[in-house]
């Protein structure tokens, strides 16, 4: 309702060119549930239109003019309220004045930098939005789009095998092997694991990834880890004997994967490790981290596609 002309006179659409065609990917919201926003890469144009529609037909739209923003901000979640802005463009629709029919207004954000990769983690979130703001005396009306962005990478030039040892004294000696410690996000995990001596009654063997979010409070004097278990599966069920090897196979498609994302604007960072867990008969756990690197694999088609935008 419109009570002595305060309220809101008027609705804004925000149409993204080619939103019919563009890819949309799934992307996790704060109530647990998942939005499908179109996918968008760095140096990729965002353009679109503004529809304007009066709710009033007649009666103006008296405003301090219409702008359109395209916004990249990171919030975490223990500074609610607080939007860091990493990336902030400007563009005026319209200058101070009236609207007395409803209108619409195309802009084009050309080629514009998008550094990370939209997040939803624990306590830390990245996200792009196209915001467009009706600046008005008493109280602006505000529209805002999400959409959703992946940070591409080609292959690694160095990808070295993982190999380390779990042993306690003359009572267990382990040695694992993974065929790489940098992996693409529908990669997968191939190693081994061998039982060089074993002189306790084993239970079973798990691998887990773990997904670790550090967060860097104000000031930067504090910061907040979170571990967060991605899967977990069983890779062994009962007593190994000394000289068996176990392979390990884990593919990493089905799971809710990020790349790693080391210092995001000196905000967070998101790393993932390998977890690897001995129980033996009495309860107890011995267990072996690595950390591994997680990365986005480019499509040629996608990369051509950035890289042309990015020299027209």
């Amino acid at each position: 309702m419109n009570f002595f002309g305060f309220g809101q006179t008027a609705d804004i659409k925000v149409e993204l060119t080619g939103s019919e065609t563009r890819e949309k990917v799934p992307v996790k919201l704060e109530n647990g549930q998942t939005e499908k926003q179109p996918l968008y890469f760095d140096g990729e144009t965002v353009s679109g239109k503004v529809h304007i529609h009066l709710k009033y037909p007649g009666k103006k739209l008296e405003h301090h003019g219409i702008k359109v923003e395209f916004l990249g901000q990171i919030e975490l979640f223990f500074d609610r309220g607080t939007h860091h802005e990493f990336s902030s463009v400007v563009k005026e629709l319209a200058p101070p004045g009236e609207m007395l029919r409803n209108q619409t207004f195309s802009f084009e954000f050309k080629n514009v930098e998008k550094p990370y990769e939209t997040y939803m983690g624990i306590n830390a979130k990245l996200r792009y939005l196209v915001r467009v703001t009706i600046i008005r005396r008493m109280s602006n009306i505000v529209k805002e789009k999400d959409i959703a962005v992946h940070s591409l990478a080609s292959y690694p030039e160095v990808n070295n095998r993982i190999k380390m040892e779990v042993g306690i004294e003359d009572c267990l000696h382990i040695e694992f092997e993974y065929n790489r410690s940098k992996y693409h996000l529908r990669d997968a995990i191939v190693g081994k694991i061998y039982f060089l001596l074993v002189r306790i009654k084993i239970k079973y063997m798990e691998l887990a990834i773990i997904r670790r979010e550090t967060t860097t409070a104000p000031g930067g004097q504090s910061h907040y880890t979170e571990n967060q278990t991605i899967t977990k599966y069983e890779i062994m069920d009962g007593a190994p004997v000394k000289g068996e090897s176990i392979p390990i196979r884990l593919f990493l498609s089905g799971f809710d994967l990020t790349p790693s994302m080391p210092n995001v604007n000196k905000k967070f960072s998101v790393k993932y490790y390998l977890n690897l867990v001995l129980v033996d008969e009495e309860d107890r756990r011995y267990f072996k981290q690595q950390e591994i690197v997680l990365w986005r694999k480019a499509q040629t088609s996608r990369s051509a596609l950035a890289a042309t935008q990015r020299h027209e």
